[in-house]
Protein backbone atom coordinates (compact mmCIF):
# COMPACT_ATOMS: atom_id res chain seq x y z
CA UNK A 1 0.00 0.00 0.00
CA UNK A 2 1.58 3.46 -1.07
CA UNK A 3 -0.41 6.13 1.22
CA UNK A 4 0.51 10.09 0.44
CA UNK A 5 0.71 12.08 3.46
CA UNK A 6 0.95 15.84 2.12
CA UNK A 7 -1.81 16.45 -0.32
CA UNK A 8 -2.95 20.51 -1.28
CA UNK A 9 -6.17 20.69 -2.01
CA UNK A 10 -8.75 23.56 -3.00
CA UNK A 11 -12.71 23.59 -4.44
CA UNK A 12 -12.19 24.17 -8.41
CA UNK A 13 -13.15 27.46 -7.98
CA UNK A 14 -10.25 28.11 -6.01
CA UNK A 15 -7.07 26.16 -6.71
CA UNK A 16 -6.08 28.55 -9.70
CA UNK A 17 -6.11 31.37 -7.50
CA UNK A 18 -4.70 30.31 -4.54
CA UNK A 19 -1.75 28.47 -7.07
CA UNK A 20 -1.11 31.53 -9.28
CA UNK A 21 -0.05 32.98 -6.08
CA UNK A 22 2.85 30.96 -5.14
CA UNK A 23 6.50 32.24 -4.63
CA UNK A 24 8.87 32.57 -7.42
CA UNK A 25 10.14 29.56 -8.06
CA UNK A 26 8.14 26.77 -6.81
CA UNK A 27 5.58 26.05 -8.97
CA UNK A 28 2.80 24.00 -9.28
CA UNK A 29 2.88 20.42 -11.53
CA UNK A 30 -0.82 19.51 -11.05
CA UNK A 31 -3.78 21.74 -10.49
CA UNK A 32 -4.42 21.06 -6.98
CA UNK A 33 -8.18 19.44 -7.47
CA UNK A 34 -9.87 16.49 -6.36
CA UNK A 35 -10.28 15.13 -9.56
CA UNK A 36 -6.41 15.91 -10.84
CA UNK A 37 -5.41 14.53 -7.36
CA UNK A 38 -7.25 11.48 -8.11
CA UNK A 39 -5.74 11.14 -11.86
CA UNK A 40 -2.16 11.61 -10.17
CA UNK A 41 -3.04 8.71 -7.99
CA UNK A 42 -4.24 6.50 -10.45
CA UNK A 43 -0.83 7.37 -12.89
CA UNK A 44 1.26 6.98 -9.86
CA UNK A 45 0.08 4.06 -8.09
CA UNK A 46 -0.93 5.60 -4.76
CA UNK A 47 -3.44 4.10 -2.67
CA UNK A 48 -4.48 6.61 -0.32
CA UNK A 49 -3.87 10.22 0.28
CA UNK A 50 -3.89 12.55 3.14
CA UNK A 51 -5.85 15.96 1.53
CA UNK A 52 -5.31 18.84 3.63
CA UNK A 53 -6.72 22.15 4.03
CA UNK A 54 -5.51 25.19 5.18
CA UNK A 55 -7.85 28.85 6.75
CA UNK A 56 -5.43 31.28 6.62
CA UNK A 57 -8.11 33.23 8.73
CA UNK A 58 -9.99 31.95 11.65
CA UNK A 59 -13.64 33.43 9.66
CA UNK A 60 -12.57 30.58 6.73
CA UNK A 61 -12.30 27.81 9.43
CA UNK A 62 -15.65 26.30 9.18
CA UNK A 63 -16.39 26.44 5.19
CA UNK A 64 -12.79 25.20 4.46
CA UNK A 65 -13.58 22.08 7.42
CA UNK A 66 -16.82 21.38 5.38
CA UNK A 67 -14.99 21.05 1.86
CA UNK A 68 -12.67 18.72 3.26
CA UNK A 69 -14.83 16.71 5.22
CA UNK A 70 -16.94 16.34 1.85
CA UNK A 71 -13.99 14.10 -0.01
CA UNK A 72 -14.22 10.16 -0.66
CA UNK A 73 -13.07 8.51 1.93
CA UNK A 74 -12.61 5.19 -0.24
CA UNK A 75 -9.17 7.81 -1.44
CA UNK A 76 -8.63 10.46 0.67
CA UNK A 77 -8.31 10.74 3.99
CA UNK A 78 -9.71 14.56 5.36
CA UNK A 79 -7.33 16.61 7.40
CA UNK A 80 -8.69 20.22 7.97
CA UNK A 81 -8.08 22.86 9.87
CA UNK A 82 -7.75 24.70 12.98
CA UNK A 83 -7.37 29.17 13.92
CA UNK A 84 -5.36 30.51 17.18
CA UNK A 85 -7.71 33.45 17.13
CA UNK A 86 -10.90 31.07 17.28
CA UNK A 87 -11.78 29.35 20.70
CA UNK A 88 -10.75 26.01 21.26
CA UNK A 89 -14.19 24.20 21.25
CA UNK A 90 -15.09 26.25 18.01
CA UNK A 91 -12.15 24.99 16.43
CA UNK A 92 -12.90 21.42 17.70
CA UNK A 93 -16.59 21.59 16.72
CA UNK A 94 -15.84 23.12 13.00
CA UNK A 95 -13.92 19.19 12.75
CA UNK A 96 -16.07 17.04 14.78
CA UNK A 97 -19.05 18.27 12.71
CA UNK A 98 -17.59 17.57 9.17
CA UNK A 99 -16.23 14.13 10.71
CA UNK A 100 -12.57 15.45 9.85
CA UNK A 101 -9.69 13.01 11.24
CA UNK A 102 -6.80 15.04 11.07
CA UNK A 103 -5.70 18.79 10.99
CA UNK A 104 -2.45 20.56 9.05
CA UNK A 105 -0.85 23.35 10.49
CA UNK A 106 1.11 25.80 8.14
CA UNK A 107 2.82 28.27 10.26
CA UNK A 108 3.96 30.11 6.78
CA UNK A 109 0.39 31.22 5.84
CA UNK A 110 -1.62 30.93 9.28
CA UNK A 111 -0.77 33.13 12.40
CA UNK A 112 0.23 29.90 14.02
CA UNK A 113 3.23 29.85 15.94
CA UNK A 114 5.05 26.79 17.88
CA UNK A 115 5.81 29.24 20.49
CA UNK A 116 2.21 30.15 20.91
CA UNK A 117 0.63 29.43 24.28
CA UNK A 118 -2.55 29.21 21.94
CA UNK A 119 -1.50 26.79 19.68
CA UNK A 120 -0.09 24.95 22.59
CA UNK A 121 -3.36 25.11 24.10
CA UNK A 122 -5.53 23.58 21.03
CA UNK A 123 -2.94 21.33 20.26
CA UNK A 124 -3.65 19.91 23.49
CA UNK A 125 -7.22 19.20 22.64
CA UNK A 126 -6.65 17.83 19.65
CA UNK A 127 -4.90 15.39 21.07
CA UNK A 128 -7.19 14.45 24.04
CA UNK A 129 -9.51 14.35 21.50
CA UNK A 130 -7.29 11.62 19.19
CA UNK A 131 -7.08 13.69 16.50
CA UNK A 132 -3.34 13.63 14.50
CA UNK A 133 -1.81 16.80 13.17
CA UNK A 134 0.77 17.43 10.66
CA UNK A 135 2.54 20.65 10.09
CA UNK A 136 4.85 22.49 7.56
CA UNK A 137 7.93 22.80 10.22
CA UNK A 138 11.23 24.64 8.77
CA UNK A 139 11.93 27.65 6.62
CA UNK A 140 9.97 28.77 3.28
CA UNK A 141 8.65 32.48 4.04
CA UNK A 142 9.79 35.97 5.24
CA UNK A 143 11.65 35.73 8.80
CA UNK A 144 8.76 35.97 11.11
CA UNK A 145 7.06 32.74 9.11
CA UNK A 146 10.01 30.79 9.69
CA UNK A 147 10.39 31.58 12.89
CA UNK A 148 7.05 30.25 13.83
CA UNK A 149 7.15 27.46 12.14
CA UNK A 150 11.18 26.40 13.68
CA UNK A 151 12.51 23.32 13.99
CA UNK A 152 14.06 24.56 17.38
CA UNK A 153 10.31 24.68 18.88
CA UNK A 154 9.60 21.16 17.80
CA UNK A 155 10.87 19.13 20.93
CA UNK A 156 9.40 21.54 23.62
CA UNK A 157 6.14 21.51 21.50
CA UNK A 158 5.65 17.57 21.47
CA UNK A 159 7.21 17.27 25.19
CA UNK A 160 4.71 19.84 26.38
CA UNK A 161 1.65 18.24 24.48
CA UNK A 162 1.37 14.23 25.92
CA UNK A 163 -0.13 11.96 23.67
CA UNK A 164 -0.10 14.06 20.10
CA UNK A 165 -0.09 12.31 17.04
CA UNK A 166 2.44 14.83 15.42
CA UNK A 167 3.59 14.46 12.08
CA UNK A 168 6.15 17.00 10.94
CA UNK A 169 6.34 17.88 7.29
CA UNK A 170 9.81 18.17 5.38
CA UNK A 171 11.50 16.11 7.22
CA UNK A 172 10.94 18.87 10.60
CA UNK A 173 13.20 21.09 8.58
CA UNK A 174 12.26 22.68 5.09
CA UNK A 175 15.02 24.72 3.49
CA UNK A 176 17.24 23.72 6.92
CA UNK A 177 18.06 20.08 6.53
CA UNK A 178 20.75 21.03 9.72
CA UNK A 179 17.96 22.27 11.86
CA UNK A 180 16.19 19.23 11.03
CA UNK A 181 18.81 17.10 11.93
CA UNK A 182 19.56 19.19 15.54
CA UNK A 183 16.15 19.52 16.44
CA UNK A 184 13.46 17.45 14.78
CA UNK A 185 15.80 13.73 13.99
CA UNK A 186 14.95 11.67 17.31
CA UNK A 187 12.28 13.75 18.22
CA UNK A 188 8.74 12.03 19.35
CA UNK A 189 7.32 12.89 16.31
CA UNK A 190 6.65 10.84 13.13
CA UNK A 191 8.97 12.71 9.77
CA UNK A 192 7.23 13.18 6.44
CA UNK A 193 9.98 13.47 3.46
CA UNK A 194 8.76 15.72 1.41
CA UNK A 195 11.00 18.57 -0.05
CA UNK A 196 9.51 20.67 -2.88
CA UNK A 197 11.09 20.95 -5.84
CA UNK A 198 11.94 17.51 -4.91
CA UNK A 199 13.33 15.32 -2.17
CA UNK A 200 15.51 13.87 -4.98
CA UNK A 201 17.50 16.99 -5.35
CA UNK A 202 19.12 15.83 -1.59
CA UNK A 203 21.99 14.12 -0.83
CA UNK A 204 20.57 10.33 -1.15
CA UNK A 205 23.54 8.97 1.99
CA UNK A 206 22.18 11.62 4.11
CA UNK A 207 18.30 11.29 4.07
CA UNK A 208 18.76 7.61 4.22
CA UNK A 209 21.09 7.98 7.69
CA UNK A 210 18.12 10.74 9.02
CA UNK A 211 15.43 7.84 8.35
CA UNK A 212 17.41 5.62 10.16
CA UNK A 213 19.12 7.60 12.81
CA UNK A 214 15.29 9.02 13.69
CA UNK A 215 13.82 5.54 12.97
CA UNK A 216 12.15 4.31 9.69
CA UNK A 217 9.28 3.23 11.55
CA UNK A 218 8.48 6.63 12.39
CA UNK A 219 8.63 8.35 8.22
CA UNK A 220 6.19 8.78 6.66
CA UNK A 221 6.06 9.34 2.83
CA UNK A 222 4.42 12.62 1.00
CA UNK A 223 4.81 14.37 -1.83
CA UNK A 224 3.32 18.25 -1.15
CA UNK A 225 0.80 17.65 -4.08
CA UNK A 226 0.47 19.73 -6.09
CA UNK A 227 3.75 21.56 -5.75
CA UNK A 228 6.16 18.19 -7.16
CA UNK A 229 5.11 15.08 -9.09
CA UNK A 230 4.29 11.88 -6.81
CA UNK A 231 5.23 9.47 -9.27
CA UNK A 232 9.25 11.24 -9.35
CA UNK A 233 8.93 11.46 -5.27
CA UNK A 234 8.12 7.61 -5.20
CA UNK A 235 11.41 7.00 -7.20
CA UNK A 236 13.33 8.96 -5.10
CA UNK A 237 12.80 6.78 -1.82
CA UNK A 238 12.77 3.81 -3.94
CA UNK A 239 16.49 4.70 -4.68
CA UNK A 240 17.44 5.97 -1.52
CA UNK A 241 18.92 2.28 -0.57
CA UNK A 242 16.67 1.24 2.30
CA UNK A 243 15.92 -2.28 2.77
CA UNK A 244 12.57 -3.72 1.33
CA UNK A 245 11.01 -3.37 5.03
CA UNK A 246 11.73 0.45 5.61
CA UNK A 247 11.06 1.02 1.99
CA UNK A 248 7.10 -0.30 2.53
CA UNK A 249 6.93 1.26 5.97
CA UNK A 250 7.76 4.85 4.40
CA UNK A 251 5.59 4.34 1.62
CA UNK A 252 2.51 3.60 3.30
CA UNK A 253 3.22 1.04 5.74
CA UNK A 254 3.74 3.00 8.56
CA UNK A 255 1.00 5.96 8.10
CA UNK A 256 -1.68 2.94 7.58
CA UNK A 257 -0.66 1.87 10.89
CA UNK A 258 -0.22 5.45 12.68
CA UNK A 259 -3.91 6.35 11.27
CA UNK A 260 -5.57 2.49 11.84
CA UNK A 261 -5.87 2.42 7.92
CA UNK A 262 -6.32 -1.20 6.61
CA UNK A 263 -4.83 -2.47 3.63
CA UNK A 264 -7.40 -2.23 0.40
CA UNK A 265 -7.04 -3.35 -3.08
CA UNK A 266 -6.59 0.29 -5.29
CA UNK A 267 -9.35 0.68 -7.95
CA UNK A 268 -8.08 2.51 -10.80
CA UNK A 269 -11.04 4.85 -12.43
CA UNK A 270 -10.87 5.78 -16.40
Amino acid sequence: MIIDAHCHVWPDEMARRVLADRPVGLDAVHDGTLDGLRRTMDAAGIDKAMTLAVANVARSVRRTNEFIGGVDRSRFIPFGTVHPELPVEENLAALQDNGVVGVKLHPLFQDVSFADARVRELLTTLAEAGIPVIAHVGCGGDRAANERGASRHLPGLVAGTPGLTFIAAHFGGYHDLDAAEEWSVGAGVHLETSWPPSVGELPANRIREIIRRHGADRVVYGSDWPMTDPAAEIAAIRSLGLTPEEEAGVLGGNLARLLGITETTRTVTA
